[in-house]
């Protein structure tokens, strides 16, 4: 459904975007990492057509967005950063206005307003003006009218911004259902949102990917991934050490020792070989168990400037 090729984004001598491929099919959830400055939003402003790419071609649904603009973004919707609406409109002309655009009249506007409404939870403030509204029933709000027209391509920059912990949820929920039958891309800083809604996730930083795949295979990306921790009474770290999958130990808070394995292939008998020694040597263990990787982790690690990790 949406397909990127090679883009490159220029602002005079900066590069905000340098030679992003990547693609989305539809049922897929892409998460859009990267820190401030990344050019998050400056891909997702050229794949709904709001800014023109300095090279490279981008195709939504088969289509151009450059050269066949209009298709494209019919089968867009699109929620800006920063939740863009007409503060002095009520919500419900909101969403009639947005209805109309998308050429929604009669019969099929009125269903269609209803349809976002009870999706978005705004049924308590469909009556009121926006400017009156919270900061999460305006994003609500804004999320409504992209869905107005059920679109097949979804992008959403920063979905959860400013919402409570319960609406974040029922954002999340919402977008991991509509991703079953819709190609969907949202941009987040919240780390947990990937494992909450995202079949996919890429990290990019300084305009370009650093890592793209499933939650999970980012998470295996970690240098914690198959790691083993004990805490146990008479445990060795010398010992530890030398066991064949061990690449090294590390001792942490309370007693514990963590063993790194070798590599990921040697996690699974790095466990079983703890075991097997703590047993041998009769220690007493009080925990065991090994680490899963951890997004976090990974995120700061290729992307922070290399004078910040070292400090």
């Amino acid at each position: 459904m949406i397909r990127i090729e090679n883009l490159t984004k220029s602002f005079g001598l900066k590069k905000a975007v340098d030679d992003l491929s990547f693609s989305v099919e539809r049922g897929e959830v892409l998460g859009f990492l990267g820190p401030n400055g990344a050019g998050k939003s400056t891909t997702m402003r050229m794949i709904t057509g709001f800014l023109p790419p300095s090279g490279g071609k981008i195709t939504v649904g088969g289509h151009d967005v450059v050269e066949d603009g209009l298709a494209a973004k019919k089968l867009i919707g699109y929620l800006p950063e920063n939740a863009a609406s007409y503060p002095d409109m009520s919500v419900e002309g909101f969403l009639g206005f947005a209805a109309e655009l998308r050429g929604l009249n009669g019969a099929a506007r009125k269903k269609a307003v209803h349809r976002v409404v009870d999706l978005c939870f705004l049924e308590s403030v469909l009556h009121q003006q926006i400017d009156t509204l919270s900061k999460g029933y305006k994003h609500r709000t804004c999320l409504a009218q992209s869905l107005i027209h059920d679109p097949d391509v979804l992008i959403m920059d920063e979905p959860t911004d400013g919402l409570d912990p319960n609406q974040k949820h029922e954002i999340r929920n919402l977008i991991r259902e509509m991703g079953k039958t819709k190609a969907v891309i949202f941009s987040t800083h919240i780390l947990e949102e990937v494992d909450a809604a995202c079949t996919r996730a890429i990290i990019i930083d300084r305009g370009r990917i650093v890592a793209n795949g499933t939650p999970q295979e980012l998470r295996d990306m970690s240098t914690l991934a198959g790691a083993v921790t004990i805490s146990a009474q008479g445990a060795d770290q010398a010992r530890l050490a030398a066991l064949p999958e061990a690449a090294r130990v590390e001792a942490l808070e309370g007693a514990a020792l963590r063993v790194y394995p070798k590599d990921k292939q040697a996690s699974v008998a790095l466990a079983r070989s703890v075991m097997d020694l703590a047993g041998r040597e009769g220690w007493k263990v009080a925990a065991l168990h090994t680490e899963e990787g951890q997004l976090d982790e990974v995120f700061r690690r290729i992307t922070l400037p290399d004078t910040v990790k070292k400090q």
